[in-house]
C-alpha cells in the first residue's frame, strides 16, 4: 500500500527522484538528493547511485572522439567512408562526403526513419542502406536535425579506427583516467555500482532499469533470435550496441566529475583528459537557429528548446526570436548537454565566465511545463536552484 500511494505521489506532483550537484574549479559546492532510487526495495537515492543519464551520454561520447583526435587516430573532418570500410553517402547528394564533425552535431542528414536501438546481430551498413532514414531535401551540412542515429555510427567509426569495443573503449579513455565508476549499458562499472542502478518510472509505472539489485542479463538489446552472445561482436559492425547517444549510467557525483573536467580545460585533480583546444572545440557552436535551418529546434517537436548547437554540445539562452532554451531565467551562456528519456530529465551545464556549473537529474518528471522555457518545470527548478 505504501509503495502505490509514493507511486502516486510522486507522478502527480513532483519526480520520484532528484540529485543537483554543483561544483567550480576548487571541486563541489553543494549536494542535493531527494526521493526514491527503487520504490519496491524502499532505497532511498543516493548521490552515488547510477543512473541511466540518457543524451547527455552524446557528450561522453564526444570527450573519447577528441582523444583519438588528439591521438591523430581519427580526423573530424576526413570522410568516415575510410575508416567505415564501406561508403557512408546521403542518396540524394552522393558527392557530399559525411564527417565526424557533421555527425557529432547532426548536421549529416541521418534521420531517425528508422528504429536506432538495433538488435545485437544488426549490420549498421544495411542500415544505412535504407534511403528511410536520409534526409533527401538537405545536403549534408547543411541543416541541422537531431538524429540519436549519428551516434552508432560515431562508434562503429571508434571501433573501426581502435578494433576495441565501444563500451571497453569508453572504460579506457574516459572512465578510468578520470576515476569515475560509470559505463555504458552496464558492463564496465563495479559489482557494487551495479547493485544500485536507480530505477526509471513514468506515471508511476516502470519503464526500465528495474534490475532488483543485480546486472541485467542481457546489457545489449538482444539478437533477433532473443541470443545474448556479447562474442560475437565485430569491430563497427554495429555501433548501437552500447548506446553510445543514451546509455551511460553515471552517478550525480560522476556527471559533476565530467563538468568539473571540461570547466578546468580539460584537467581534473592534475590530469588532463583533453587537451584545452579540443575543450575550445567543445565550446564552439557549429550550428545556430537562423529561422529555417533547423529540425527538433523551434519547429514542433521541441518549440525552441535547442538553437544552437556543436559538437554533441548544446549552447542554452540564445539571444534568437523564437528560441526558449534558457531553463535558468537568467539569459548567461552556458554549454553542456540535456538528457531526457523514460520519463528521466538530467542536465549537465557550465558557466564559463562564472567558473561553475551544475549536475542535475530527476526520475518520472511530471508532464507539467516551465514558465521561462521550453524545459519543463522541474527542469527550471532543477536549474534554478531550489530542489523539488
Amino acid at each position: 500500500m505504501l509503495s502505490s500511494l509514493l507511486l502516486l505521489a510522486a507522478s502527480a506532483s513532483q519526480p520520484m527522484a532528484a540529485a543537483r550537484v554543483t561544483f567550480d574549479l576548487a571541486g563541489e559546492r553543494s549536494v542535493q538528493v531527494s526521493g526514491y532510487a527503487d520504490i519496491a526495495a524502499a532505497r532511498m537515492l543516493s548521490a552515488d547511485d547510477l543512473v541511466r543519464i540518457a543524451s547527455i551520454s552524446k557528450l561522453v561520447t564526444a570527450i573519447a572522439v577528441l582523444r583519438l583526435v588528439e591521438q591523430h587516430r581519427l580526423n573530424l573532418d576526413a570522410d568516415v567512408s575510410e575508416v567505415l570500410g564501406y561508403r557512408l553517402r546521403n542518396p540524394a547528394f552522393a558527392d557530399r562526403p559525411i564527417t565526424l564533425r557533421l555527425l557529432l552535431s547532426h548536421r549529416s542528414s541521418l534521420t531517425d526513419g528508422v528504429d536506432y536501438v538495433l538488435p545485437l546481430d544488426a549490420d549498421l551498413h544495411r542500415v544505412l542502406a535504407d534511403p528511410k532514414i536520409w534526409d533527401a531535401e538537405h545536403a549534408p551540412g547543411a541543416y541541422f536535425r537531431y538524429t540519436n542515429l549519428n551516434f552508432p555510427v560515431i562508434a562503429a567509426v571508434m571501433e573501426r579506427a581502435t578494433g576495441e569495443r565501444f563500451d571497453r573503449l569508453m572504460q579506457r579513455l574516459v572512465f578510468a583516467p578520470m576515476k569515475l565508476d560509470a559505463c555504458y549499458n552496464l558492463t564496465t562499472c563495479s559489482d557494487t555500482a551495479a547493485r544500485r542502478v536507480v530505477v526509471q518510472y513514468r506515471s508511476g509505472t516502470v519503464t526500465r532499469d528495474d534490475y532488483h539489485g543485480l546486472r541485467p542479463s542481457c546489457p545489449v538489446t538482444p539478437a533477433r533470435d532473443g541470443t545474448c552472445d556479447l562474442s560475437q561482436w565485430r569491430a563497427g559492425k554495429n555501433g548501437a550496441t552500447f548506446a553510445p547517444q543514451s546509455g551511460l549510467y553515471i552517478s550525480a557525483h560522476g556527471l559533476a566529475r565530467i563538468g568539473r573536467m571540461l570547466l578546468d580545460e580539460g584537467r581534473i585533480d592534475g590530469v588532463r583528459i583533453l587537451t584545452r583546444r579540443s575543450v575550445k572545440l567543445l565550446e564552439t557552436p557549429q550550428w545556430t537557429w537562423n529561422g529555417d535551418s533547423g529540425a527538433g529546434s523551434n519547429g514542433e517537436t521541441w518549440h525552441g528548446q535547442m538553437c544552437r548547437y556543436g559538437l554533441a554540445v548544446a549552447f542554452p539562452a540564445t539571444p534568437v526570436a523564437g528560441c526558449h532554451d534558457d531553463p535558468f531565467g537568467d539569459g548567461r551562456a552556458r554549454w553542456g548537454h540535456l538528457g531526457d528519456a523514460y520519463g528521466l530529465k538530467s542536465g549537465l551545464w557550465i558557466d564559463p565566465r562564472h567558473r561553475s556549473g551544475i549536475a542535475y537529474f530527476a526520475t518520472d518528471v511530471p508532464a507539467v511545463p516551465g514558465t521561462r522555457s521550453a524545459y519543463s518545470r522541474t527542469e527550471e527548478t532543477l536549474a534554478q536552484g531550489v530542489a523539488p
